[in-house]
């Protein structure tokens, strides 16, 4: 109640944004992570085929975050938003209906063009529309965000009980939902007139080395995070022997988020620098890596009950100090991003920065997959975890780094705020 008090300070714009975030996340998470096995089981389909329909999503979605970036700029985010949201309405229903190749095919392009449409316009309006207060609409935004990412799978996990077009028309159903909520409540706003043309924007923007080099000391943020769909509930299982500590990763983390993030951010917002914490999250991050790594590699299960529960300890160890980190760190970092340019460019460097992490995680991802079979193989549990501290560990390296040259942006909003 304490968070949505909070939020009910900012504008509008900034909750319908929130509440927006809230039902995206709600809506992805109750269908993605079990598309896989409709595919697969329901539908026939052989391996290979799923890794295309599947990939097909997630190149439409990271190669496109430039275009939804731009978009945002020259045409409005309002209205990117808004068309983000209509085409995975049809994208998630067409995964209901379709059994045929070609349209599963059409329901990943558009599931993937809409997410490249709406992330870093969502992102591009609410850091113009916070004001000064802007890390700490980041920080809501990742709690809202986190409450999705753990509804989403219990209501898909009960959805399923039906069948899967449940799942895919509930999902299709919540974007629906958004897509009217945000044409009749969020308020539309002037473009900034841009007189370069699209090509000199995309040049400006990639010939910033210094946000380039940030986006790149960023990639260790982004493959750290998405371990909590992967390493740690894999962790869960592995020390317990019970499938269900999975979900323990994420109550532990969903519970955390909502308790502390927008305490952390106020209480280190007037603390130091934006680099200090941001490297604080890092390294905590990567700390959150060793604790799994005791329990991990052994062949036997628990002996008991008792000695389940000792076992889960340091991964829940592990997924608390990972979510920690990730709520010093990513507001700050949100903050950033559009401070390396000038403000008409505000979606076109959300873009690229989600194009370099989104490419980022896939990599990280396929690395810590195969760091884990080739730990499985050698009887070394230990060495996806203790790669994963040093991938975190450089990437903290990596903003000390940047700040010691003096190469980050200064917090402060500029002094031109015009939203899109």
């Amino acid at each position: 109640m304490r968070t949505w008090r909070e939020a009910r300070t900012f504008p509008l714009a900034v909750q319908l944004l929130l509440v927006n975030q809230l039902g995206v996340n709600t809506g992805f998470y109750l269908l993605i992570p079990y598309l896989a096995t409709h595919l697969g089981e329901n539908l026939g389909l052989s391996a290979a085929v799923v890794g295309v329909v599947l990939g097909v999503r997630n190149l439409s979605q990271q190669g496109l975050f430039l275009i939804g970036g731009s978009a945002s700029d020259r045409l409005g985010a309002r209205g990117v938003i808004i068309a983000g949201c209509a085409l995975r309405t049809v994208g998630f229903a067409l995964f209901a209906f379709g059994d045929d190749l070609t349209v599963l095919l059409a329901a990943s392009v558009l599931s993937g063009l809409a997410g490249a449409l709406f992330n870093p316009a969502v992102r591009a309006y609410l850091s113009q529309e916070a004001g000064e207060r802007e890390a700490e609409a980041f920080a809501l935004f990742n709690v809202f965000a986190t409450t999705g990412a753990l509804i989403g799978p219990l209501l898909g996990s009960a959805l399923l009980l039906v069948d899967f077009r449940a799942s895919a028309l509930t999902a299709a159903a919540i974007f629906a939902v958004l897509t009217v909520a945000q044409a009749l409540v969020l308020p539309a706003r002037a473009v900034r007139p841009n007189r370069s043309t699209l090509r000199a924007d995309w040049r400006e923007v990639l010939g910033n080395r210094a946000f380039l080099w940030f986006a790149l000391a960023m990639v260790g943020l982004f493959t750290l995070e998405s371990q909590l769909y992967l390493l740690l509930p894999d962790g869960a299982r592995h020390a317990t022997g019970w499938d269900g500590a999975a979900g323990l990763v994420f109550v532990v983390g969903t519970v955390t988020n909502i308790a502390l993030q927008l305490r952390v951010t106020r209480a280190l917002k007037s603390r130091g620098n934006r680099a200090r914490w941001i490297t604080t999250g890092l390294t905590l991050m990567a700390l959150a890596f060793l604790p799994p790594a005791v329990v991990a590699g052994g062949s036997d299960g628990p002996a008991g009950p008792a000695d389940a529960v000792l076992r889960a300890l340091p991964v829940l160890l592990g997924a608390l100090l990972l979510h920690l980190g990730v709520m010093v760190a990513q507001p700050f970092v949100m903050e950033l991003v559009p401070r390396f340019g000038r403000a008409e460019l505000t979606g076109t460097y959300f873009g690229v920065f989600y194009m370099v992490s989104g490419v980022a995680a896939a990599v990280g991802n396929a690395f810590v997959g195969w760091v884990m079979d080739l730990g499985d193989r050698g009887g070394a549990g230990w060495l996806p975890w203790v790669g994963c501290a040093l991938v975190g560990g450089a990437s903290a390296l990596g903003v000390a780094w940047l700040h010691r040259l003096g190469s980050l942006p200064a917090p402060a909003k500029p002094a031109v705020a015009t939203a899109v």
